[in-house]
């Protein structure tokens, strides 16, 4: 006797909702909205009662195309057009392609594309940063039946290929070196300090830390940039603007400092023209020191003090341990391949160049000019 067909009709009914609720979960229509709860409703339901969509062939029937997506929370800053730059380079020597969701920070946009890998099916799926808290545990699921990787500042997931960065340590290092120079009062410039972002609060705090081992507790000025500036879509000149502002304003708060630590290279750069615009001298009157070690960063009209933690080498070997355990699978058969977790670290280093000097114990004060509009932003 032949088995009965199953329909769109038996999903509905097993998931409790309506067919047309099926149809459009099943077919991955992404301008209607559904709860993640119904989306795997409706798929499990699917999968149990064994349900293909008319047309659509058995994956192992299609020819797959060699892909592998990456998150990305913005595509204008260099440190992830560098980081990107190394996945790339790694995909194409091997014939892999690579899509990019750039979720922009926003957790709406995120879970978007978490929805439309199901439609992508990529081979192997490589996070930029940190997965939303809300969606760490749909990684976790999602990495033991895809190769992922994450880029990571020391995430709790142990069960997930991760690329480390100690950001903890990064932040120490940049304290260390403004120590040695004698620096007692520094201040810290930093993109907002939220949930989300909890890897920057990392950096800061192991600044601070450094700081206070030194018996020099409350000698740091933190001076973040509002929430708000995570909720627009970021601009190619964002940072910039952010570390030239937040100076301002330091500036303007009239609290004695000689060096600025910045989050980021690009922050640490807008941090040297904003000084020298109010007429400071950088390194004589104040010190700067970013992070990143981006390729602006080293050319010698700017010759900026950095930490360099391998960006474009942490994109390679993301690559790398993806398209290895793409490789594994394919010699090794679904259900006995080998089980491994690659965790990856690499020991960041300090690049000294021209914004750093000793500290200089008379600071004289900044001009309070009027500042260039299209510098604050």
């Amino acid at each position: 006797m032949a088995r009965k067909k199953i329909t769109s009709s038996d999903v509905a009914e097993k998931a409790g909702v309506s067919q047309a609720t099926v149809s459009m979960v099943l077919n991955h229509k992404y301008n209607v909205s559904f709860s993640r709860e119904t989306v795997e409703k409706v798929e499990n339901a699917a999968r149990e009662l064994g349900y293909r969509l008319p047309g659509h062939k058995n994956k192992k029937e299609n020819k797959k195309e060699k892909l592998i997506v990456v998150f990305c929370p913005t595509i204008t800053s260099p440190y992830y057009v560098l980081l990107l730059q190394g996945i790339e380079a790694v995909a194409n020597e091997r014939g892999y392609g690579v899509f990019i969701c750039n979720t922009q920070r926003d957790a709406r946009l995120e879970e978007k594309y978490l929805r439309m890998i199901r439609a992508l099916s990529p081979q192997g799926i490589i996070y930029a940063c940190n997965p939303h808290p809300d969606y760490i545990s749909q990684v976790e699921e999602m990495a033991r039946t895809i190769p992922l990787v994450i880029i990571s500042n020391k995430e709790k997931i142990s069960t997930v290929d991760a690329i480390n960065q100690d950001n903890t340590e990064v932040g120490r290092l940049m304290a260390r070196h403004l120590l040695d120079l004698g620096h007692r009062d520094v201040a810290f410039i930093t993109p907002p300090l939220t949930r989300r972002q909890w890897q920057r609060s990392k950096r800061v705090d192991g600044f601070v830390r450094e700081f206070e081992k030194a018996g020099l507790s409350g000698h740091v000025i933190i001076k973040a940039a509002d929430e708000s500036v995570d909720r627009r879509n970021p601009k190619t000149d964002s940072e910039y603007s952010m570390g030239y502002a937040l100076t301002r304003s330091l500036l303007e708060d009239g609290r004695r400092f000689t060096a600025i630590a910045g989050q980021n290279d690009m922050m640490a750069i807008g941090a040297v023209d904003a000084l020298q615009d109010a007429r400071l001298r950088v390194p004589k009157d104040v010190s700067v020191i970013g992070c990143d070690n981006i390729f602006y960063s080293g050319i010698r009209r700017v010759s900026l003090t950095t930490i360099d933690h391998f960006v474009d080498l942490k994109g390679r070997d993301a690559c790398d341990i993806i398209i290895r355990k793409i490789d594994t699978g394919l010699r090794f058969g679904e259900g006995i391949r080998p089980t491994s977790v690659y965790n990856i670290e690499y020991s960041p280093k300090i690049i000294v160049r021209k914004t750093t000097g000793y500290a200089r114990m008379d600071r004289p004060e900044p001009v309070n000019e009027k500042s260039d509009e299209n510098k604050i932003k």
